[in-house]
């Protein structure tokens, strides 16, 4: 019992925040002077940010509200990287491989979050500390949120991220604009006239957020499974009060109801990922009917617009689908980055040690066939860090001619909130440059320094008083 136990805690938010504290102490933030739920939270995210620095941040008091919140869980490549038991460069390759590994749910008899239960007029989700973000924002908006509900035709459940939006004591807007899974299992519902059952999990473990993100697998399987191929272990659930539904037993809080059928009502905008504010929305409804929490329950909320807590777990997710894809006919590309700044996947770097003409092209037409978000790639020979910006710049401007190495894909199918998408398909023309050196030819040489000059140089400068 007590293995389980300790089992259950490592799959937790709390557990994760126990190995920060412990491992990683610097970073962790805790803020302990009073913080309005109104702005202060979002600016002070985004003035770390400016400064390089992505520690968690536990909001200790927020005014109004006598729940802490935590925020930026999913906004450091160390500690993401540090929840697979891997070095942060080994992070996407680590994801890679595991997310594939999908390992069977365990089901538990007792949850966390079923110290406190509210019911019926009871049920007042403005006592939650609901962050307003951005001024844009048309309510406070639940953004850490993850929905679960099973399909109606075949049983599989599945879980993700959905923004909510504030509108009454149990009811909240939703927008299903991914229209992946969770869009059709609603639209399958609404076919028969039904609701679709749901339930809504706040606080959980970044893995959780990292194999809710996946989104290349077989059909029948679950999203849960994944997550455990994540832990390495069986994921461990607990039956909610909601058609049966499964959800993390060490979750802080549960919500349970519906997204109601036949149901539509305006919903934004909301400051998305993009950097700007969204108005696109399929405008659906949820309706809370339970509230199930700890009795000492930490509130949950992902900081919204670019922040990297927003956007980050993105970028790892699609760095390994875009690899995993690359792999099976160009196994000479070495790596795939997304950078966060490029809105999680409009942009994605390839580097490959080419051997013959074609094989960027190869690359870059496999990587938008992969991933529908991503609208621009650009292939670079080995000797290009794709993650430094700097020098992917550095080969676009020395290796890429024009009229031979950048080609367009006009009427593409993208995202619903790439604001340069057209407003009525979603399409946009997509873009691919091939910044590898040319074959065949002489080619100008790079300038060098070696590992070693740079490991003297640092010595040097380090004896001066400029660690590095």
């Amino acid at each position: 019992m007590q293995e389980k136990a300790d089992n259950l805690d490592r799959q937790s938010l709390r557990g994760f925040l126990r190995m920060v504290e412990s491992d990683y102490p610097d970073e962790l933030l805790r803020i302990r002077q009073p913080v309005d739920s109104r702005f202060d939270m979002t600016a002070i995210v985004f003035e770390l940010e400016r400064s390089g620095k992505s520690p968690v941040v536990l909001f200790e008091r927020v005014d109004g509200y006598a729940m802490p919140v935590v925020t930026n869980i999913a906004a450091n490549r160390r500690l993401l990287a540090a929840c697979l038991g891997v070095g942060q460069p080994d992070l996407p390759a680590a994801f890679r491989a595991r997310c594939q590994k999908y390992i069977p749910c365990e089901l538990v008899p007792q949850a966390a979050w079923n110290d406190v239960v509210l019911e019926g007029d009871d049920v007042d989700l403005t006592k939650l500390p609901i962050m307003l973000q951005f001024t844009v924002d048309g309510a406070p908006y639940i953004t850490a949120g993850q929905i679960s509900a099973r399909d109606p035709v075949s049983g599989v459940d599945t879980t993700g991220f959905h923004r909510l939006m504030l509108k009454g004591k149990n009811r909240l807007g939703v927008s299903l604009h991914s229209r992946r899974r969770m869009y059709e299992f609603h639209r399958r519902a609404e076919e028969r006239g039904q609701s679709l059952p749901a339930v809504i999990t706040i606080g959980t473990h970044p893995l959780h957020y990292m194999g809710s993100m996946v989104y290349a697998y077989p059909p029948n399987t679950r999203k849960f499974e994944i997550i455990g191929g994540l832990f390495g272990e069986p994921y461990r659930l607990a039956q909610c009060g909601i058609d049966g539904l499964e959800v993390p037993a060490g979750a802080e809080i549960v919500i349970e109801g519906e997204i109601l059928a036949g149901v539509k009502e305006p919903e934004g905008p909301f400051s998305e990922f993009t950097g700007y504010a969204s108005y696109r929305s399929t405008q659906n409804v949820f309706v809370a009917k339970r509230i199930r929490m700890r009795g000492d329950a930490i509130y949950q909320s992902v900081t919204s617009g670019m922040s990297k807590d927003h956007i980050l777990v993105s970028c790892v997710t699609r760095e390994g689908e875009i690899f995993n894809a690359l792999q099976r006919n160009l196994p000479n590309v070495r790596a795939v980055h997304v950078p966060h700044t490029t809105c999680g996947g409009f942009m994605a770097f390839i580097s490959m040690k080419k051997t013959a003409d074609g094989e960027p092209q190869m690359a870059i037409m496999a990587t938008l066939g992969t991933e529908l978000y991503t609208k621009y790639v650009i292939v670079v020979d080995e000797d290009v860090d794709i993650f430094d910006m700097n020098d992917v710049m550095w080969a676009i401007a020395t290796r890429v001619r024009a009229e031979k190495d950048i080609f367009f894909i006009p009427g593409a199918k993208s995202a619903i909130l790439d604001p340069t998408s057209d407003p009525k398909t979603f399409t946009v023309t997509k873009m691919g440059i091939d910044a590898t050196r040319p074959t065949g030819i002489d080619f100008a040489e790079r300038l060098v320094i070696t590992d070693k000059q740079r490991a003297r140089a640092r010595e040097i400068l380090a004896s001066a008083g400029m660690a590095l």
